[in-house]
C-alpha cells in the first residue's frame, strides 16, 4: 500500500505541517544506493519549500514538525536552541520502574561508526532526560520520556543507564516482548514460531509543544500507530 503524505498530517497552517511519522521510514534521505522513501522527500513533494525542523530515528514513530517557509523554520529552530520546545515520548521498557520526575544528566558521545552512542563523561556532550512512569505492568513499564536536549539516541541510552532498556532495542540491551510472556494461558499453534508483539524499538514521539508564529503556545499530539497501540493494549489486558 502506497504511503500518502496527506494521511500523516495531524495539523497544518500557512507555516507548519505536523505529521504522525510512521515507523521504519527515515526522516532524511539515506545514503544507500536504492534510497527508499524519506519523510523529507514526501514533504517536499507535498510542499516545495518544506524543511524538517527536527528528526526522529527511522524506527521511532510520532509527531514531527515541518516548516513551510524559512521564517517558520527559524522561529522553531530558535525555540529548539533555547530549549523552549517540550517533547514527550512514550516508551515500553523492560522491568518494573517507579520513575517520578527522575532526571538523567549524563553526557553522550557517538561511537566511531556513528550508528550508536555511549555515555562519555570526558568527551560527551551534555544530555538530559526526565522520566515519569505512566503505567507499571507485571514485568514492563510504560514510561513518559522528556528529552531536554536533543542528542542522538538520547532516550534509549539514558533508559539503559536506569536499567530500563526499551523493549526490542538490542543496541541498548532491550529484549523482545512476546505474548506468551504476558498472557497466562497462551497456546502457540504447533509448527509456528512466535513473533514479538512489536518488531521495532518501542518508542513513540507522543507530543510536541511550541509557540506558533503568532506567539500562541500549542501542543500537538500523535496517536499511537497500530504496532505500539497493540503492544500497550495487550499489556493493559494481560499484565496489569
Amino acid at each position: 500500500m502506497k504511503l500518502q503524505f496527506e494521511d500523516l498530517i495531524v495539523f497544518e497552517n500557512e507555516d507548519y505541517i505536523l505529521i504522525n511519522k510512521p515507523p521504519h521510514i527515515a526522516s532524511l534521505d539515506e545514503r544507500s544506493a536504492d534510497r527508499p522513501l524519506s519523510i523529507l522527500r514526501l514533504a517536499k513533494a507535498y510542499h516545495n519549500d518544506a524543511q524538517l525542523c527536527h528528526r526522529l530515528d527511522k524506527e521511532t514513530s510520532g509527531i514531527l514538525a515541518i516548516a513551510k517557509n524559512p521564517e517558520a523554520y527559524r522561529h522553531l529552530a530558535m525555540q529548539f536552541e533555547h530549549r523552549d520546545v517540550t517533547k514527550r515520548y512514550h516508551a515500553v521498557v523492560d522491568g518494573v520502574h517507579d520513575f517520578e520526575g527522575i532526571s538523567v544528566y549524563l553526557p553522550i558521545a557517538p561511537l566511531k561508526d556513528g550508528t550508536a552512542v555511549r555515555i562519555d563523561r570526558q568527551k560527551g556532550k551534555v544530555a538530559e532526560t526526565i522520566f515519569n512512569t505512566l503505567r507499571a505492568y507485571r514485568s514492563h513499564t510504560l514510561v513518559e520520556c522528556m528529552p531536554i536536549t536533543g542528542r542522538m539516541h538520547q532516550i534509549r541510552v539514558h533508559l539503559m543507564c536506569l536499567k530500563a532498556p526499551i523493549v526490542q532495542d538490542p543496541t541498548y540491551g532491550g529484549k523482545p516482548i512476546f505474548l506468551s510472556e504476558i498472557k497466562r494461558k497462551f497456546n502457540l499453534k504447533q509448527g509456528t514460531e512466535e513473533q514479538p508483539l512489536i518488531q521495532r524499538v518501542a518508542l513513540h514521539a507522543h507530543s510536541l509543544t511550541f509557540a506558533l508564529l503568532n506567539g500562541e503556545e500549542t501542543q500537538f499530539e500523535a496517536p499511537y500507530p497500530k504496532d505500539f497501540d497493540v503492544l500497550v493494549k495487550q499489556l493493559d489486558k494481560h499484565s496489569l
